[in-house]
């Protein structure tokens, strides 16, 4: 009898992916939807909280914000790059990180630290600019530090249209003021870049363009309804994260996202929320 060793029959260890984001109460964005995006799409998803957000159904739905102890999140990284960074000696390198929400500078310059220290092959950032409920001139100071600190280091990004036009300083009112932005956002910070018009662009598809320096793509699907679901922008990126680190190219992996998060749209969870959430099992 011939035998089989027992290397011969383990899978292949999955790719290791981290999310640094915020936990939403109701799990349909945040770091909840990015960890079950990256079980759907076969990597192993790991998750360091930067804030506590629970939405008030007594004050419009707007965001109850706490943030987690600078220390606490220092400990978290630490923890986690001690277990699958380059130096663990695990079978499967921790190289690519997806960033979410912060929430304040003290916040962005804990997560830039770790950035820097760590060299992650893949950056991809979400550009959380807004949290509903933030005092004014707080918010304002986060998105600056946000701009100097965190964009800088990325190596792909994924604006809405508000964060659009917030990154690259130009209106945006159709696709082609969208290519200008996604131009124009690479040129700030050397990333590749997939900017987001979903529904907020007049006609009956959903317009994201991709672009990374060389390749200018618009990527197009048809509409699902007209109102934006809950926890698509944070699965488009972490679709995104996942697919980098499993060694797809960016526009390969952007291309794998959009028709992840339209098949999550499709597939939506409704609740008693005044939003539906997308669901990322929509593709099975």
């Amino acid at each position: 009898m011939t035998s089989v060793s027992a290397d011969a029959t383990q899978p292949a260890a999955p790719a290791v992916v981290l999310t640094i984001a915020g936990s939403e109460a109701t799990g349909g964005a945040g770091a909840q939807a990015d960890l079950k995006t990256f079980q759907e799409l076969g990597v192993f998803g790991i998750a360091n909280l930067t804030c506590i957000v629970s939405f008030d159904p007594t004050d419009n739905w707007n965001h109850r914000f706490v943030p987690v102890d600078q220390q606490v999140i220092a400990d978290q990284l630490e923890a986690t790059t001690a277990a699958y960074g380059p130096a663990s000696g695990a079978p499967s390198v921790l190289d690519s990180v997806k960033i979410g929400m912060l929430g304040s500078p003290a916040t962005i310059a804990t997560v830039a630290g770790a950035l820097k220290a760590n060299a992650f092959r893949q950056v991809v950032l979400d550009p959380v600019l807004i949290c509903k409920g933030q005092e004014p001139g707080h918010a304002l100071d986060t998105d600056q530090a946000l701009k100097a600190h965190i964009l800088p280091l990325a190596t792909f990004v994924t604006p809405n249209h508000f964060e659009a036009e917030s990154l690259s300083g130009l209106v945006i009112t159709d696709v082609e003021s969208l290519k200008a932005a996604a131009i124009r956002i690479h040129e700030i910070s050397g990333a590749a870049v997939l900017a987001k018009g979903g529904v907020r662009l007049a006609g009956a598809d959903a317009v994201d363009v991709f672009y990374d320096g060389s390749t200018l793509e618009v990527l197009s699907a048809p509409k699902v309804g007209e109102v934006a679901v809950s926890g698509a922008g944070c699965s488009l990126a972490a679709a995104v994260t996942a697919e980098l680190a499993k060694g797809a190219s960016p526009l390969a992996a952007a291309r794998t996202a959009k028709a992840f998060v339209t098949a999550g749209i499709k597939n939506r969870v409704a609740s008693g929320a005044p939003f539906d959430a997308l669901w990322q099992g929509g593709a099975r």
